[in-house]
């Protein structure tokens, strides 16, 4: 990947888009960083560092947790992108005009954009309710407080920012897809989420000094979760680089055919299906539905003591108990088979293999094909879900068993804490950023291709 990179950046029209790049992720952390008036959110994380909003937090960069402009990060348009395709979908209509080359892409991105508005919109008011009953307000912009139209001024302000620093996310990763290298959103999440690596290696160095300070025996302690961790995210990494790379090949022989005084075909290939065709995709998506419930439930006050029906809900939701993982296993392998389903149509591959004069040894051409590459693909498919499951939720399953009784024995309160909640939802982002990472090297290598192709004019 180095390499790469490396010979990405001495072709300059390559280079001029690694830099554009750069400068908008470099604008976004300007942003995440800009506060929003009237709003004090320094005891954020201490109320609901726990909760799913901090990994809501680190898919911002940190903004959430500081209510800085940029607070709603990406969370809007791709839960916009997840609704859009799921129509597409559910109206073939809708599906018909999304397939309309250009017009039809220009289609999606313009109801893209409206949708993403309207959720900015309505998670912005209930991020501010949120504030507001949490006192994370000015004490002038409480409600109820000053002049009877005090709060609805300071909450439009409130509200306005929050949603022109959505739109202003949104514009960022398009402007990244127009001029950069693609995958806006992608890139954006990754720069987000390994933003919060360097603190957390920070914390884990500073508890070991800490422990061997204390005693022996703690700073011992603290070194084996420190390696731990360290070992099990590089493992992790391996694992993840060599899943993505496998891929299942199968054989396609094309018939001689003699064309004027030329023959062409005769010639065997193979059809290469990833084992991971679908990506990191079907983790986001089902990162984003799986936070709603309890998203919404905090949004409407509602928090693990509330001793009520609401309450029983969101212990139920939360991310630290036992139907969050199953709900997030279940997802990934249903959105890993929808993204097969609208990315990959084995009936027409079926049809263009016959019209060229292909096939696949052993099996008839047209309807037998596309069933033979169907069942494969579901196959295939079934193995990269359970993939991308496992690697999801092993981190949640290990916090307590491992992560937590050490944590609890060598470190403080607040330690404790920080490092448990990063280790939550270690899996999914490590599946983020080593997918972003492989994706973004496969489009420079492919750009590397296409600039170094010699044709026939040259």
């Amino acid at each position: 990947m180095l390499q790469t990179l490396r010979k990405a950046w001495r072709v300059p029209e390559i280079k001029s888009k690694i830099l554009v790049v750069l400068f908008i992720l470099l604008l976004y952390r300007i942003g995440a960083v800009i506060p929003v008036p009237y709003v004090d959110a320094s005891n954020f994380n201490a109320q609901f560092g726990n909760t799913i909003f901090s990994y809501l937090s680190t898919l911002s960069g940190g903004a959430l947790e500081q209510a800085t402009l940029f607070a709603l990060g990406i969370s809007p348009y791709i839960t916009a992108s997840i609704v859009l395709q799921l129509l597409t979908v559910a109206f073939p209509k809708l599906g018909e005009i999304a397939k309309r080359g250009e017009e039809g892409k220009q289609f999606v991105n313009k109801w893209t954009r409206i949708v993403t508005v309207i959720l900015s919109v309505v998670t912005a008011i209930g991020y501010y309710i949120l504030l507001a009953k949490n006192g994370m307000l000015m004490p002038e912009a409480v409600w109820g407080e000053g002049q009877s139209w005090t709060w609805f001024l300071y909450a439009s302000v409130i509200v306005i920012c929050f949603c022109a620093g959505a739109s202003l996310v949104m514009w960022l990763a398009e402007k990244i897809n127009e001029n950069g290298l693609g995958n806006g959103i992608s890139l954006i999440l990754f720069f987000n989420i390994i933003h919060s690596l360097p603190s957390t290696l920070i914390m884990l160095v500073s508890l070991c000094i800490s422990s061997f300070g204390t005693s022996v025996g703690k700073g011992f302690g603290a070194i084996g979760l420190a390696l731990f961790v360290i070992l099990g995210l590089l493992a992790l990494t391996f694992f993840i680089i060599f899943i993505t790379g496998s891929e299942r090949r199968i054989p396609v022989q094309y018939a001689k055919r003699v064309v004027g005084r030329k023959m062409y075909g005769g010639q065997s290939t193979n059809l290469p299906l990833q084992l991971n065709m679908s990506g990191v995709m079907p983790v986001i998506f089902a990162s984003s539905i799986v936070s709603l419930p309890t998203t919404i439930l905090v949004l409407c006050g509602v928090t693990e003591k509330t001793d009520n029906f609401w309450g029983w809900l969101y212990r139920v939701f939360d991310a630290n108990g036992w139907v969050y993982p199953i709900i997030l296993f279940v997802l990934i392998i249903a959105f890993a088979y929808f993204y097969i389903t609208i990315s990959f149509n084995p009936v027409e591959f079926a049809n263009n293999l016959k019209k060229n004069g292909g096939m696949i040894p052993g099996i008839r051409q047209g309807r037998p094909t596309a069933e033979y590459i169907k069942r494969i693909l579901g196959k295939i498919t079934l193995m990269g879900a359970l993939f991308l499951s496992v690697v999801a939720i092993l981190p949640i399953i290990v916090r307590p068993l491992v992560i937590e009784p050490i944590l609890g024995a060598i470190a403080s309160a607040a330690e404790a804490q920080y490092l448990a909640q990063s280790f939550t939802f270690g899996g999914t982002s490590i599946l983020i950023v080593v997918g972003i990472a492989l994706e973004t090297a496969r489009e420079l290598e492919a750009q590397l291709t296409m600039r170094n192709y010699k044709g026939f004019l040259s």
